[in-house]
């Protein structure tokens, strides 16, 4: 097997991720999550019927996320935008923070960049339907717009989840407790300044080595979550995913191309 390009390495980062957004999200519907009830109430749909339709969503959801694995399409990719701006929607809608919608930037902006990678939104009617291509090579300009949307990206989820820390979110307070910290509370404060600095770094100008720091810290804090480790961490694979594929992006391009601003034109090598 030939050796991949970065442009197929941001690619298989962004089906991957778009996969695991699918199937950690069914998982809870499998094991019908019990804040979902909150979700379907937004609808006017009752505690007992929630209950009823959480495994054939998440049914769903997982099969959808498989099919990318096997024979990914453009098609379950953009229901999986419009599906994960719906689902981070309704948090707030149901009473939740804004946070927790911008947080989930990840499960919408992985599938949103792989459909960009394929061709974008303006394609016949049919390639809808037809399997994605592996072998992309990006132009200079659509690697410009990929950039620029992992930074958008990257910056909603890492701020989203700083907020979330300031707001002192129960379910991570737990967390920094059965860590062992002592005043979980001031922990959540720390680590939120630090993660909305490390957000606005992303969206100003992304470097390799510290993106690379970040993508640690996604992958392994959110393994420590108090209940569902396993099913959270995987929900979650469109922010390591985002920001994965934003390292290898990045390592393409010449420094002075992730400026905020272009005031000159910069060449890429493509």
């Amino acid at each position: 097997m030939s050796r991949l390009t970065i442009d197929q390495k941001i690619y298989f980062t962004l089906r991957f991720a778009a996969a695991m957004c699918f199937i950690g999200h069914g998982a809870f519907g499998i094991i019908t999550k019990q804040i979902w009830c909150n979700y379907f109430a937004v609808f006017g749909i009752g505690h007992d019927t929630a209950y009823t339709l959480m495994p054939y969503v998440g049914t769903i959801d997982i099969l959808f996320g498989l099919s990318l694995l096997v024979y990914p399409t453009r098609v379950v990719a953009g229901w999986l935008v419009i599906w994960g701006i719906a689902t981070a929607t309704m948090r707030p809608l149901s009473g939740e923070p804004f946070a927790e919608l911008i947080e989930r930037a990840g499960n919408f902006g992985a599938p949103f960049v792989l459909l960009l990678l394929q061709g974008g939104f303006k394609i016949p009617f049919k390639q809808w339907f037809n399997r994605m291509d592996d072998n992309v090579s990006l132009d200079a300009e659509t690697l410009k717009t990929v950039i620029s949307f992992l930074r958008v990206f990257a910056f909603l989820l890492l701020v989203g989840h700083g907020w979330l820390n300031l707001l002192e979110k129960k379910g991570l307070i737990g967390q920094y407790h059965s860590l062992g910290f002592n005043d979980p509370a001031k922990t959540a404060h720390i680590v939120g300044i630090l993660e909305i600095l490390a957000a606005f770094s992303v969206l100003i100008r992304p470097f390799a080595n510290i993106l690379l720091l970040f993508i640690a810290w996604k992958i392994t804090s959110e393994l420590f979550y108090p209940k569902y480790e396993i099913f959270e961490w995987v929900e979650r694979g469109g922010s390591y995913g985002v920001l994965l594929s934003l390292w290898f992006a990045v390592k393409k391009v010449p420094s002075g191309f992730l400026s905020l601003t272009f005031k000159k034109q910069v060449p890429i090598k493509v």
